[in-house]
């Protein structure tokens, strides 16, 4: 028998309750969502009206990270293709060729981990899944700083969170700023009753659109040309796959990586555009071998073809091949993108508002690449934030989203509205903030993660 969970959205308190100011009163709504403790049903409950006063801090009281624990049922035995990465140099540790061989269904035990802060006016951010490594790091660093602080004042909170620490700059410190800031967003987009794009000056455009990213489907020649066919027919205009060899796999690797260019270009035609991933896999020169024999399928951009410290080898390939050169998942904050314009490495720049510092530095990055004239799309670890900023934006500088289409059947699986394209395009998401809203039917359990 499962236990009665904790509620994951709070109630607000009655003895919150102000009276608004009428010059905002059209912003705000009459009424929220939340769960109760141990029950399934939906309750509403009023919004805590504001103080009298414009200025008015809305005092964060609670930093809290929940892991959930539940299951769901998948495919065997399918959509298992790795990737290449920098580690297959070594014959022990490169995979061996994959085939898929489908074998029924399995059980998959699953946990996603929730950050939500709480405010003393009864509004409460919800925001995830985010990355164990992230949620230990607001644990233990970031969620002593915040309590007590102003959870409307995202900008300074940001600077604030970047100073705090001399590691605060890249890797596991900036993807938790990235998580607070993302929370702090859904605050405050549930404090003025409007879905975030609305915040930040949107929406540019009735929808999103999305290509597909192919993550895990077989690279057999048979599967690609089945699989490339039924994501055309579903309507994507963009379709990237996954480099599966690299230098470590010698001449037959590269045959194998240049026929799957040619196999999908035979498959889809030309009005489809096709990109690919390398994950760091390759070297400089690899990677223009492969450039020159493929340029004649004209692929929309390669990724990552390298590590990304290396913006001189970034910037050789972006001079000396045709194809456009993207990346930018791993960048952390706009200082890294401004270096790689300024050499002239990119055609893409593809920050992760999970990663580079959340909706408040992904809009700064934006700025920046568009002074160098060089669109944004977002990496597609997640989807709400970058779907978000995506719709609010200039379609010049944000024209598209990445889906995982393997990662996001089950990415949000404890939510009961997850975002989900129709024919490659994802509406406008509706309800205040984020709107996270979780699905109690799926959770088994939860825990309260606790600091270190």
């Amino acid at each position: 028998m499962r236990r009665a969970l904790p509620s994951l959205v709070h109630i607000p308190k009655t003895s919150a309750m102000f009276i608004r100011p009428d010059r905002r009163r059209f912003l705000l709504g009459a009424a929220a969502t939340a769960f109760t403790m141990g029950h399934t049903n939906l309750l509403t409950a009023a919004l805590p009206s504001l103080p009298d006063r414009t200025d008015a801090p809305l005092k964060i009281e609670a930093v809290e990270l929940i892991e959930l624990h539940g299951r769901y049922t998948e495919e065997a035995g399918v959509n298992r293709q790795q990737q290449v990465n920098p580690l297959d140099i070594y014959d022990d540790l490169r995979p061996a060729p994959y085939t898929d061989k489908p074998s029924g269904s399995k059980e998959v035990l699953t946990t996603a981990i929730y950050l939500r802060i709480r405010t003393a006016g009864g509004i409460d951010g919800l925001y995830g899944p985010i990355e164990k490594s992230a949620a230990t790091v607001v644990n233990d660093e970031l969620r002593p700083f915040l309590i007590g602080k102003d959870g409307l004042a995202g900008e300074k909170l940001w600077d604030q969170m970047y100073r705090s620490n001399r590691h605060s700059r890249d890797g596991f410190f900036m993807m938790a700023i990235s998580a607070v800031d993302n929370t702090l967003w859904d605050i405050r987009g549930r404090y003025f009753n409007v879905p975030v794009y609305r915040l930040l000056g949107g929406p540019t455009r009735p929808s999103v659109e999305v290509y597909a990213s192919c993550l895990g489907f077989s690279l057999e020649p048979a599967a690609v040309r089945t699989r490339a066919l039924a994501l055309k027919n579903e309507g994507y205009r963009y379709q990237k796959w996954f480099m599966g060899y690299g230098p470590g796999s010698g001449p037959e690797g590269m045959r194998k990586n240049v026929e799957l260019v040619r196999i999908l270009r035979e498959t889809v035609g030309d009005d489809t555009e096709l990109m690919f991933d390398a994950y760091s896999g390759w070297t400089q020169n690899y990677a223009l071998e492969w450039a020159h024999q493929v340029e004649q399928y004209r692929p929309y951009w390669i990724e990552e073809a390298t590590h990304p410290e290396k913006i001189d080898s970034f910037a050789v390939m972006h001079r000396s091949t045709t194809i456009p050169i993207a990346s930018g998942e791993h960048f952390y904050g706009r200082w890294e993108v401004e270096r790689y314009l300024e050499a002239g490495g990119l055609s893409v720049v593809q920050a992760d508002p999970e990663w580079c510092g959340g909706i408040s530095e992904l809009l700064r990055i934006g700025t920046v690449a568009s002074l160098h004239d060089v669109p944004v799309i977002p990496h597609g670890h997640s989807l709400r934030a970058a779907i978000h900023t995506i719709a609010s934006q200039s379609p010049m500088t944000f024209p598209l989203g990445e889906y995982l289409i393997n990662k996001m059947r089950h990415y949000y699986h404890f939510e009961a509205n997850p975002l989900v394209p129709d024919k490659a395009h994802i509406a406008l998401p509706t309800g205040p903030g984020f709107n996270v809203q979780l699905d109690p039917s799926k959770i088994e359990s939860q825990t309260t993660l606790k600091a270190g």
